[in-house]
């Protein structure tokens, strides 16, 4: 994983230095379904239920040319996993759905491509900061890591309606590299999160 990161760095080093510079900073509004999950070590079979949730976020993308552009997220995540287990007062209770709220910062690398440019493939990573945690409806936050760290991607479509502004539709994804637990024995427990993403672009 470590390697992949620095592969992703240089990457993205290299395409921003390269490229000319437009000067045109683009924003961006959007609402996604989430689905989420926790992959227990590094066997990718080994996972949890999956959690569907919503997300709420805001761009800003900063074009150094016509094709390529640093994009930069603000969202409001909601992740974690279903049909879990939780010890009440002594008492193991199973089919507990685990709600962590985030807010993730992504910064990724995008590359706009097509005849008109409609389509983009964005890559980076992405820091994420513990809100809140939930397990039937009680506080579990000291349990988890307050922070996430992790590769981000998406792939998405614009339809233009005006003059300055777009509509989209994207894919977006998300691999954690951290532990989501504050301390345990054994394999780690990794958030995976995929959403379906509709927005508008200004």
């Amino acid at each position: 994983m470590k390697k992949c990161y620095l592969f992703l760095m240089i990457l993205l080093t290299s395409s921003l230095v390269k490229a000319q510079k437009k000067n045109s900073l683009e924003l961006g509004l959007n609402l996604g379904f989430n689905n989420s999950y926790l992959q227990i070590g590094q066997n990718s079979y080994n996972t949890t239920d999956v959690l569907y949730a919503l997300n709420l976020g805001f761009s800003s993308e900063y074009y150094f040319s016509h094709n390529w552009g640093l994009k930069v997220k603000t969202i409001y995540d909601q992740k974690g996993w279903a049909n879990g287990s939780i010890d009440i007062n002594g008492t193991q209770y199973d089919g507990i759905d685990y709600k962590l709220n985030y807010l993730t910062i992504p910064i990724m690398a995008n590359w706009h491509f097509g005849y008109y440019n409609q389509y983009y493939l964005s890559f980076g990573f992405y820091e994420g900061i513990l809100l809140n945690a939930t397990a039937a409806n009680i506080d579990v936050k000291n349990q988890f890591n307050l922070e996430d760290k992790g590769v981000a991607f998406d792939f998405g479509f614009k339809l233009p309606i005006a003059r300055h502004s777009a509509f989209f539709v994207e894919f977006e994804g998300q691999s954690s590299f951290l532990d989501v637990y504050n301390y345990h024995i054994g394999d780690d427990y990794l958030m995976q999160r995929a959403s379906l993403n509709i927005g508008v672009n200004f």
